[in-house]
């Protein structure tokens, strides 16, 4: 499977969104195409060697519209662009300003005309734009027997023109009411509107952009002992970066030499810089405190966190939430039945005997006042902002389904180790003899975080080596097998350490236990420190009517004791790894919408398994794959806020439909009775896709 994604330009309103997705989704060998409004960006999806990129550009050209691959210079071709439109939009302005003066100062009592032919040579220029602009777009649509907010302008402009043009040149009348005001007014005022937009959804993409700023262009490399600045492209694994204080680092990597404080704030949402020396990991695009240090590239390219975080943010606000389905579907069809209405307009003023200029104008007026735009941006520009407005405080929201769907969270399974609590376990009593080396060295193998307890620097020689999952591990060292874990692993009865084992869990200490081949030889008490919002965040899900539910490998006494500390009522323990994901899966048959939290490899399953899923970035790659929620810090109090994000997002889209609608529910009929004029109508279109994103932008208001 291929993606594409390409930036499209001509765009207008939500059918000229749904007109590409259509044609694109008809295309052999397309599996899936999805085209963003507010973003104006095409994703497809194609079977492999089955569909060129090159094919795809031709079918959207085809559709009336341009298509270009997304570089690094859109940014530039975009400024561009807005220059040109800007200018545009000033000319048309300062010619439409003499021509809507006296209709301006008739309820101040000015009663002035301008000529008629001075009135065509303001107005002429203005049309001419509004064909440029409006009329190949417009053109393609009708040319696929569609429509879209060109084809309404094209006809509502065209009509108060000619019908201006006519009354000027084909009657006797010495000086007859014209329209050309109207014609460049509805134009003036659309071409206000689209860049009055453009320049709100310039608001709503800037978190992506600031996190685009953070990448230098430019790395210096440590070359025989010479600083030399090279391209960011030409950095390679295991290759020696400087950063001087004051800098972005450039490159995901290691600390080889020097100490410093970084902020990464940009990244994960952690307002305080972190300190770091020799051996700690530095992620590229976090800001370098007072040290110089040396850095051993280990990650570049599209490899480092700052690209994955990119491309997570880009893909999230290039989706598509389920809700916005509804929305589409009207703005297919929306243009014909606004067209139909304003025939009808048209015929019944006629039927009622109005004069002809009267019947048109108000059939004008109802052409220009529909406006599927507000309904294509109502959905998309909440869910950028909303994604931004996360990923600013290290939040990454994967897609817009995952998004919708963490409002309607009901009951939260929260992992136990790593992700309530800090997920580095110590030793804190050992009953019996001395035998730590040899469960340190056992310990070496294996990949569980209680292994992490076990440190050692001169571990002794592992023949034998293999793990049970849920259980524990054996091995053999100097001739003598061992087995190491809970009590099920163990082959020998417990004895007096059964007793001291309850204990130690009635504490909500873990026991791991040793024997060889004889007897149980030893027990170690392990405690995992809990997170310091863990109780916190518990609380503040239980205020929100959030259920929680812990899962553990631990025995029942630990598990519940710790959920008793941070406030959780609902334990499941002694759950093996393979077995969390039937836990998941049993706890959504009780009609529950269920999201699970973890952070580890063999939470991944469980992860998948949920309505919707949180990963905590300081665990695995597998889990964060599998994981809508991505959470940049390990920190538990992330969880109610991404459900508030979520919850604020999904109130902005309802918010959005809701005047979308009712804009054109009372906007429509009152055009139609005659109540309003073309030009007031224009105003009022070009302002009702501008309140749309403006309210989305309310979002990056949002405070934890």
């Amino acid at each position: 499977m291929t993606t594409y994604k390409l930036q499209i330009t001509g765009m207008s309103c939500a059918a000229c969104s749904a007109r590409i997705e259509k044609v694109l989704n008809r295309m052999d060998g397309v599996s899936e195409a999805s085209v963003n409004l507010a973003t104006e960006q095409a994703t497809v999806q194609v079977n492999d060697n089955d569909a060129e990129q090159s094919d795809i550009i031709a079918k959207i050209e085809k559709a009336g519209f341009g298509a270009h691959p997304i570089t690094d210079q859109k940014g530039k071709e975009a400024e561009t662009g807005n220059t040109f439109e800007r200018s545009t939009l000033i000319v048309c302005l300062l010619l439409t300003a003499p021509l809507v003066a006296p209709m301006l100062a008739m309820p101040f009592g000015g009663q002035f005309h301008l000529n008629g032919y001075i009135q065509l040579f303001l107005a002429l220029p203005v049309q001419i734009v509004a064909y440029y602009r409006f009329l190949p777009s417009a053109m393609g649509a009708i040319r696929a027997m569609s429509g879209n907010m060109d084809v309404l302008v094209c006809l509502g402009t065209s009509a108060a023109f000619g019908l201006s043009l006519y009354l000027l040149f084909g009657t006797s009348e010495q000086q007859p009411e014209l329209y050309f005001e109207a014609a460049a007014a509805v134009t003036s005022l659309v071409l206000l509107g689209k860049w009055l937009e453009n320049r709100a959804k310039h608001g709503v993409t800037q978190a992506i952009r600031a996190l685009i700023k953070l990448r230098p262009e430019t790395a210096r490399k440590l070359v025989d002992g010479k600083h030399v600045s090279v391209s960011l492209n030409d950095v390679q694994l295991n290759d020696t970066i400087v950063v001087k204080p004051g800098e972005n680092i450039p490159v995901d990597g290691i600390i080889i030499n020097g100490e410093s404080e970084v902020d990464e704030s940009m990244l994960t949402g952690e307002s305080l810089p972190v300190a770091k020396s020799i051996d700690s990991p530095v992620t590229g695009g976090s800001l370098n405190g007072s040290g110089l240090l040396l850095v051993k590239t280990t990650k570049i390219g599209e490899e480092t966190m700052l690209a994955k975080i990119i491309e997570m943010i880009q893909g999230a606000q290039a989706s598509k939430a389920p809700v916005q389905k509804l929305a589409d579907k009207i703005a297919s069809i929306f243009v014909p039945i606004v067209c139909l209405v304003s025939l009808i307009t048209f015929t019944g003023w006629m039927v009622a005997d109005a004069p002809v200029e009267l019947a048109i104008i108000n059939a004008v007026t109802v052409l220009v006042i529909a406006c599927p735009c507000a309904l294509g941006l109502a959905t998309p520009t909440a869910i950028m902002a909303g994604t931004g407005v996360g990923a600013k405080h290290g939040i990454l929201i994967k897609d817009a389904q995952a998004l919708e769907i963490a409002n309607k969270v009901q009951t939260i399974i929260f992992d136990k180790t790593g992700t309530l609590t800090e997920g580095r376990p110590q030793i804190v009593e050992q009953v019996g003899r001395d035998y730590y080396e040899i469960a340190a060295s056992l310990q070496q193998g294996s990949e569980h975080p209680l292994a992490k307890a076990f440190p050692t620097d001169t571990p002794k020689e592992v023949i034998y080596f293999k793990a049970i999952a849920g259980q524990g591990i054996l091995g053999t060292i100097e001739g003598m097998e061992y087995r190491l874990g809970n009590r099920k692993h163990m082959n020998h009865p417990l004895g007096a350490f059964e007793q001291a084992a309850n204990q130690l869990e009635q504490q909500g200490k873990t026991v791991i236990w040793l024997e060889n081949k004889q007897q149980i030889l030893t027990i170690f008490a392990l405690e995992d420190t809990l997170r310091k919002t863990s109780s916190d965040s518990i609380i503040l899900l239980k205020k929100n009517n959030i259920k929680s539910i812990m899962l553990s490998g631990d025995h029942q006494k630990t598990a519940e004791r710790l959920a008793k500390k941070i406030g959780i009522e609902t334990v499941f323990a002694n759950v093996l790894p393979n077995e969390k994901a039937n836990k998941v899966i049993e706890i959504k048959k009780h009609g529950n919408l269920v999201a699970m939290v973890g952070d580890g490899v063999n939470d991944a399953p469980a992860l998948a398994c949920a309505d919707v899923s949180f990963a905590m970035a300081t665990g695995s790659d597998v889990a964060i794959h599998s994981a809508g929620v991505t959470l940049m810090r390990a920190d538990p109090m992330l969880v109610p806020q991404a459900i508030d994000i979520s919850k604020a997002t999904y109130r902005k889209i309802q918010q959005n439909l809701f005047w979308a609608f009712i804009y054109n529910i009372i906007a429509l009929p009152a055009a139609a009775f005659g109540l309003l004029n073309p030009v007031i109508a224009g105003a009022a279109m070009a302002l009702s896709s501008v309140s749309v994103v403006t309210n989305s932008l309310l979002l990056k208001r949002w405070k934890p």
